[in-house]
């Protein structure tokens, strides 16, 4: 890929126990101090787990779209203790934890449920290095779930509501500079006793429902930044007109200051443009090599931040150019397009669950690992169910080659479910506190993940879980992102609003409605399930929607069902979601199983007619 033609320079901030907070200054520059960590419990594990370091987690760059030379990682051992809702901070914690795995996870160490009426907190010390000084410190979280409140030396610097989305805060005015710093976060969710998104997380997990995931589940770094800097690059393509457009949003910008956007082909410059803080540039692209999942080529960005002549920031991203579209074909079928051609989208349910890491990955290698498999079992799109990734995941998307549809994570409870026809009743009717969860967390989300082309649609609502206002959520989210389409329910109630009608048919697909106004795709059907033993969640109480005794037999009845899709292709259906890349918790209907050690079907056959569904539009 693309990467920084200058070295990146990244910092330990070593972790250090609370009682050396007293001792000495010299005593700081000493090792750090780390306890025994292991994975808890007897549950099975990926081999990823057994390669993990407590002293180097998840050490890449945390945000690839828009990366900087220097940078300071602050996963690992922090100290944690779980304490009554409204508690002081306490004087002595509990024990350790391993940052950014959730406290109910084993990779954690601890894997201890929370609950409504308790509270996380997390505490470290760090040092600033000693490069840094004069410049601004941003702290970044990935992603905290749900309700979080962070402190720096005793000072409240900020808070965050949501589970899915990045935040960050300038600490500048609240560091010492000279000795430790104290970094605390508090931690507050609900799960499934609260009204905010939550994906499939419930206190009590049983069938499609899984175990609750509370705080800290993505990197927590640091990056040094002048007063002035960039705090967003969005590229977006136009291909017809040979033109790729990038916004910028900068923080503390002056009259005068101007941003300077450089397009690259390799070392090669292709074009650049200067414009005023606030515009967008324009940079003309001649003779364009498009994105596809068969081709991902990605170019170079380069973004620099002057003022009076003086560099005050610069950042290394990329760009695809890339459309995506949808026309009605000579037979009155409206068909997803990818660069002004027909394409039919073909891929897993990709739950992201992990059975160690929970909602995160043990490694990047992991993070990575479902995305290859997917393109090495012949699909062309991934549907990412009711949860967010890191940056990274939608990195390795954008170069490996993926489409992605997006969903929201839902929450709240289901109005009356009316999934095989239109549906003209009446929506939930969600309160006030809920309906703002949602409508800020899905800005939030999208906001995030607006740069990354490998992102095609986005999916506001699943099987009217939570499904509220949908013709308003539909069209508030396609003015908010105009460059994408918009499947307002996947498998939910069934508003002539939108890009897309998504219907869920289980197991086989069938042909359940039409829109000839619309894409039409089986959002869901499939899965097939075989329970291994020695790599089942739990020993009992596992299921499929059918189930079969070995991979050959669950590989005839996924061509079945392939040669059946590929019957409605000609009827008017145009995309597929194939249920699921990996067993997850007590559902056995995984490509592979949950600790992603046995691929359950045989890899030939199913790459075979994969290929076959995806081609059937090429003309």
């Amino acid at each position: 890929m693309l990467r920084n033609k200058r070295s990146m320079q990244v910092f330990r901030c070593f972790v250090m126990q609370a009682k050396l907070l007293l001792l000495l200054p010299l005593l700081l520059l000493g090792p750090p101090v780390f306890a025994e960590w292991k994975p808890a419990g007897e549950k099975i594990k990926t081999s990823w787990a057994a390669q993990l370091d407590p002293q180097n987690v998840l050490s890449e760059y945390p945000r690839p779209i828009m990366e900087r030379e220097q940078w300071c990682n602050l996963n690992g051992l922090w100290d944690y203790a779980i304490r009554s809702r409204d508690a002081a901070e306490p004087e002595n914690f509990d024990g350790e934890i391993l940052v950014p795995f959730a406290v109910e996870s084993s990779l954690s160490g601890v894997q201890k449920d929370v609950g409504r009426e308790r509270e996380l907190w997390y505490r470290r010390t760090f040092l600033v290095p000693e490069e840094w000084r004069g410049k601004n410190v941003l702290l970044h979280f990935g992603a905290v779930d749900w309700r979080t409140e962070v402190f720096v030396n005793d000072v409240k610097v900020g808070g965050h509501t949501g589970g899915y989305a990045p935040f960050s805060f300038d600490i500048t005015p609240y560091l010492r500079r000279t000795g430790a710093e104290k970094l605390v976060v508090k931690v507050w969710d609900p799960t499934s006793d609260g009204f905010q998104p939550r994906g499939k997380q419930v206190k009590n997990p049983h069938g499609i429902w899984y175990t609750p995931v509370t705080g800290i589940w993505q990197t927590v770094w640091l990056e040094p930044v002048n007063a002035t800097h960039l705090e967003q690059v969005v590229a977006t393509a136009d291909i017809d007109r040979g033109v790729l457009k990038v916004d910028t949003a900068v923080r503390n910008a002056a009259i005068g200051d101007v941003v300077e956007v450089i397009l690259r082909e390799g070392e090669r410059e292709v074009s650049s443009a200067k414009v005023a803080v606030g515009q967008t540039a324009g940079l003309t692209v001649p003779q364009p090599k498009l994105w596809s999942p068969d081709a991902p080529f990605l170019y170079g960005l380069e973004v620099k931040l002057r003022r009076s002549g003086a560099e005050l920031d610069a950042v290394q991203s990329y760009a695809a150019m890339r459309k995506i579209s949808s026309r009605k074909d000579r037979d009155g079928f409206v068909r997803f397009q990818l660069n002004n051609r027909d394409i039919f989208h073909f891929g897993p349910l990709d739950q992201g669950w992990w059975p160690d890491g929970l909602y995160t990955a043990p490694t990047d290698e992991a993070l990575r690992f479902d995305i290859e498999k997917t393109k090495e079992l012949g699909y062309n799109m991934i549907r990412k169910h009711v949860k967010t990734e890191p940056a990274r995941w939608y990195t390795h998307c954008d170069r490996l080659g993926i489409l992605v549809w997006q969903d929201m994570p839902n929450g709240d409870v289901s109005p009356h479910w009316e999934m095989h026809r239109y549906y003209d009743g009446p929506d939930k009717v969600r309160s006030a506190e809920s309906e703002e969860n949602f409508r800020r967390e899905w800005r939030e989300i999208m906001d995030a993940l607006k740069p990354y082309p490998s992102i095609v649609v986005w999916v506001p609502f699943n099987e009217a879980w939570g499904q509220f206002k949908t013709v308003e959520i539909t069209e508030w989210t396609k003015r908010h992102d105009p460059s994408r389409l918009v499947s307002s329910a996947s498998g939910g109630n069934h508003y002539r609003t939108g890009d897309v009608l998504d219907f869920h048919k289980y197991p086989a697909p069938e042909l359940m409605m039409l829109d000839t106004e619309r894409v039409t795709v089986v959002g869901e059907y499939g899965g097939i399930g075989l329970p291994l033993k020695d790599h089942l969640w739990q020993t009992d109480k596992n299921w499929g929607y059918v189930q079969f005794k070995d991979a050959k037999a669950v590989t005839d009845e996924y061509v079945k069902y392939g040669e059946m899709l590929l019957g409605l292709v000609g009827k008017g259906i145009s995309g597929a979601v194939y249920t699921q890349t990996t067993d997850v918790e007590g559902e056995v209907n995984g490509l592979l199983t949950y600790d992603r050690k046995v691929l359950k079907v045989e890899a030939g056959r199913l790459r075979e007619i994969n290929q076959n569904v995806i081609r059937s539009l090429d003309k």
